[in-house]
């Protein structure tokens, strides 16, 4: 089994993942990639290929365990492992995300979260306590840390990534809106929430200018 994938793959993954979650496995015992792609919209050949890479169980005709394959899925992804998080910055964005509990459904636990604002340290927001961003080198290796989530203005951003990965952070979620730089062997995962939204407007106007 390769468990090397395409990010094209591994943007599919948690698809498949949150499709079996929202059926009940004690009804459906074996579920096939064909059926996977109906309910998904996709094609059942890249949903067959995309399995056969985390996943030894497919039989033909009779497909996965779905049970096994959800546990497959799981393991592949790391979500039966608890990856803790950090936030810098604390608007508006910042405490969305603090008080998302999804997080845990997918091994994800925030565990600190950081600001410049005088009026937001040592406050507790969302069951978390905010704490001066002058901590993160004392903090995110105690608190094993090893993702960290930026939210902060663009300006901002280059300098919190920087004091992150000096604290031992080998990951960064970015969702401010600029280009990081990082050492080799730092993942940068970017949120751009403008381009997504070009993306829907421009097949908004596409789509309305056809009617």
């Amino acid at each position: 089994m390769n468990q090397s994938v395409s990010k094209a793959t591994l943007g599919r993954l948690p698809m498949y993942l949150s499709y079996l979650k929202s059926i009940p496995t004690k009804e459906v015992t074996n579920i096939s990639a064909a059926s996977i792609a109906e309910a998904l919209n996709l094609h059942p050949v890249q949903v067959r290929k995309d399995l056969a890479l985390i996943s030894e169980g497919g039989k033909p005709k009779t497909g996965y365990v779905a049970e096994n394959l959800l546990r497959d899925l799981e393991k592949f992804l790391g979500y039966n492992n608890v990856n803790c998080a950090v936030i810098v910055g604390v608007g508006h964005l910042g405490q969305a995300l603090m008080s998302y509990e999804g997080f845990s459904q997918y091994g994800l636990k925030i565990v600190a979260t950081f600001d410049v604002k005088d009026t937001l340290i040592d406050k507790e927001i969302h069951g978390k306590k905010v704490f001066s961003i002058d901590k993160i080198p004392y903090l995110c290796p105690r608190l094993c840390a090893n993702i960290g989530i930026i939210t902060v203005p663009a300006e901002a951003a280059q300098s919190v990534c920087d004091k992150l990965v000096e604290a031992g952070i080998r990951a960064i979620w970015n969702f401010a809106p600029v280009i990081l730089n990082v050492p080799e062997g730092i993942l940068v995962q970017n949120e751009n929430m403008a381009a997504s939204l070009a993306v829907l407007s421009n097949h908004l106007s596409e789509t309305m200018n056809k009617s």
